[in-house]
């Protein structure tokens, strides 16, 4: 379903952006005054002529409708996906929606790549259908043959751990973070993403400062776990065998039934380590009280094809990824995103860290776990000049990871609140709080933090 119906603020239209130089860009762009010949579909296009420094303008146009994301087309020469220029025309249409008027007639430039996208989604369907029962026997075979890959680096690993230990955990400062690359690209070749990353944060272990022999037991320890839940997979239940998949960096599919629900865009944030570009957005349903996360995907320098504005709430199903995680798949919209009429529902602090451990019996080998804190105030310790969010009806707090404190998103927490409690979305974790998005006291117009 398409998003025509809802006019996002120029915040959300900016999170679509590739990169900084493109938001500054794009809203340099986002007035009347370069822009000719707009207009917006009854299917979710949207399109216009953007003056540029050549005699022609830029044709530009947006496709809405498709459920897994907006998708662009301009005629500029830039590589980057949203351009500049389909910046500039969302951030007009969400600022001045008269500049941008609903039409029935769309230009034959753009109708031309519209009709292009439509035919060649038709043809992907129809190859998916014709080719299904062998593409599912030769996927079997496919699967195979990685986990035998898998079980040959997992063993590789275990040996590798091993001799670790035997030597001494002085030999990893010694030896240094080329070791660890060796073992990680060994693991890539295995197909096991998972334990790759796994393996190479060991190697950055040993510079990390005063106790880093106990961290990188620690580490060493979790690997070691995750290495025997892959050789013993058979004896373990099913959620748990599927969690050690996930761990490991192996593909899953959704496979849990489609849960109808108002979902609440809470969070959507990009990390990117060279190769690909990962966006992860959390969803909040309004019935279910289930919080869920979605995933997409880009390569570097690319932005995922998906995105949702924070602040929307989607009447749409979502299915779950197998395992003990929170990933589902975004499936059918049955109406256009709206702005979320209400905040979602919070917890304390002390109930967040209790969530966290519950959780850990799950998935032992999680990061973090997703919580709306009620009624917080971010305070700073003046003795370790770090800061926390401290309930303000109790005697708790928790420490904001040192990460988010080395970020602008601090200060406009701070800012925010001035000294008042806020409701505030993140991700709790053996390192801190993490905020993502907050809330002033008696508004659902949301504040994203990163």
């Amino acid at each position: 379903m398409t998003q025509q119906g809802v006019r996002p603020t120029a915040e959300q239209v900016l999170a679509l952006a590739p990169d900084a130089s493109s938001r500054k860009a794009g809203s340099k762009l986002g007035v009347a005054g370069p822009w000719s010949g707009a207009g917006s579909g009854q299917e979710g296009a949207v399109w216009g002529l953007c003056k540029g420094s050549g005699s022609k303008p830029y044709q530009t146009v947006v496709d809405l409708s498709d459920p897994a994301g907006p998708a662009y087309k301009c005629s500029c020469p830039s590589r980057k996906f949203p351009c500049k220029h389909a910046l500039g025309l969302l951030l007009l249409r969400a600022v001045d929606e008269s500049a941008v008027p609903v039409s029935d007639t769309v230009p034959e430039w753009a109708e031309q790549w519209l009709a292009g996208r439509r035919g060649r989604a038709e043809v992907k369907k129809e190859r998916e259908w014709s080719g299904s029962a062998a593409g599912a026997e030769a996927a079997r075979r496919r699967a195979e043959r990685r986990d035998q890959r898998v079980t040959a680096g997992a063993t590789e690993l275990e040996r590798r751990l091993a001799d670790l230990l035997r030597d001494g955990l002085a030999s990893a400062e010694r030896a240094g973070y080329g070791l660890w690359e060796e073992t990680a690209a060994r693991m890539v070749d295995a197909q096991a993403p998972g334990l790759a990353s796994r393996v190479r944060e060991l190697g950055a272990i040993p510079a990390s400062g005063t106790g880093w022999p106990a961290r990188l037991l620690e580490e060493c320890a979790l690997l070691h776990l995750l290495d025997q839940g892959w050789l013993h997979r058979d004896r373990l239940p099913d959620a748990l065998a599927a969690t050690v998949r996930t761990r490991l960096g192996l593909p899953t599919s959704a496979d849990g039934p489609p849960v109808r629900d108002h979902w609440q865009v809470l969070a959507q944030y990009d990390t990117a380590d060279g190769k690909l570009t990962t966006r992860r957005i959390w969803l909040h349903g309004a019935a279910s009280g289930h919080t869920r996360l979605l995933l997409s995907f880009g390569a570097a320098g690319r932005a995922p094809e998906l995105s949702l504005p924070v602040g929307l709430s989607l009447d749409a199903d979502l299915s779950d990824h197998p395992g003990a995680g929170l990933r589902a798949a975004l499936g059918e919209r049955h109406a256009p995103a709206e702005p979320a009429a209400a905040r979602p529902p919070g917890i304390t602090t002390t109930r967040a860290l209790t969530s966290y451990g519950e959780a850990l019996r799950e998935d032992p080998w999680l990061e973090s776990v997703p919580v709306t804190l009620d009624a917080v105030i971010p305070v700073p310790d003046d003795a370790s000049g770090s800061w926390h969010l401290a309930d303000a009806d109790a005697d708790t707090a928790l420490p904001l990871t040192s990460s988010f404190q080395a970020r602008p998103g601090l200060w406009r927490l701070v800012a925010l609140a001035g000294g008042t409690p806020l409701k505030v979305f993140g991700e709790c974790g053996h390192r801190g709080f993490t905020p993502l998005t907050a809330w002033a006291e008696g508004t659902a117009e949301p504040v994203t933090l990163c």
